[in-house]
């Protein structure tokens, strides 16, 4: 009650929220019509896959990657199946899910960057035996993220990576991540979307540029010359912006041999008024 009576007074059209819900739950309208309108589970996780297939299949690549990093209880891994299905049939290509985590919860915090005063050692633990039987496609990979992202591409040699949905927490754990972003170009498309879930947070975590995930993204960036994360600002400008809209990184490989290959549309010329 109380929650329709505050969309009801601060809800410039009150009447949107209960026609965007009546869309999520609707089978009538389309994957892709609710994918163009925000209206699928965790749309910010669409929007990543989404954007990375469209650029391979622009390449004409037939095989890609996406990844989680955190995978905690599973939510957000299953969810990721259920996009990289849907994405996979509108598209054409196959896409693999990859899910890297601990499997005992967070690790102890390094240090004051890896905000010690709002996580602790064992929180997200997981259950893995059960997520295992509820995964029908992804791959988990279980272990300290130091040691099993030194091993992923000789272990797994995965399609190149499209998509990376960040949710380490701590600084630690994702600056060791990044590393994967160092392979060679097989490993990687020119430019990869990446959600990064710990950026915002809340008046307890207050992520800055200092410390968390923040922290990891400038000195990744710092000490890259060549590969940067930039904000997508055609979506942090859009009319109707969503709060995920500036968790939305793209990494660019400058030097990818496919970087400069033409995606766009091919007849972009101005009509005559005469």
């Amino acid at each position: 009650m109380n929650n329709l009576l505050s969309k009801l007074i601060f809800d410039t059209y009150p009447s949107r929220p209960i026609a965007r819900k009546l869309v999520y739950h609707s089978n009538f309208f389309s994957y892709k019509f609710k994918l163009s309108r925000n209206l699928v589970p965790r749309p910010n996780y669409a929007y990543c896959v989404y954007q990375g297939a469209q650029l391979a299949k622009r390449l004409g690549y037939g095989c890609i990657s996406v990844i989680e990093f955190g995978v905690a209880g599973g939510s957000g891994l299953l969810n990721l199946e259920f996009h990289a299905e849907q994405i996979s049939r509108l598209y054409g290509i196959k896409i693999d899910v990859y899910g890297f985590d601990t499997g005992e919860g967070l690790p102890s915090p390094a240090d004051y960057r890896d905000l010690p005063f709002a996580w602790k050692k064992g929180f997200y633990r997981m259950d893995y035996n059960e997520l295992q039987k509820q995964l029908r496609f992804a791959k988990l990979i279980i272990g300290d993220i130091r040691e099993t992202i030194s091993r992923f591409l000789s272990d797994y040699n995965p399609a190149p990576i499209a998509a990376v949905l960040w949710d380490f927490d701590y600084y630690s754990s994702t600056i060791a991540a990044l590393r994967l972003f160092d392979a060679d170009d097989e490993y990687l498309l020119p430019r990869i979307f990446n959600y990064f879930d710990d950026i915002v947070g809340s008046d307890i975590e207050l992520h800055g540029d200092y410390i968390g995930e923040r922290l990891a993204i400038n000195e990744f960036n710092t000490f890259h010359d060549q590969r940067k994360f930039c904000p997508v600002y055609h979506l942090i400008c859009s009319k109707n912006i969503e709060a995920w809209y500036h968790q939305i990184f793209v990494l660019h490989h400058f030097r990818h041999h496919r970087y400069n290959d033409f995606v766009g549309t091919e007849n972009q010329q101005l009509t005559s008024n005469k």
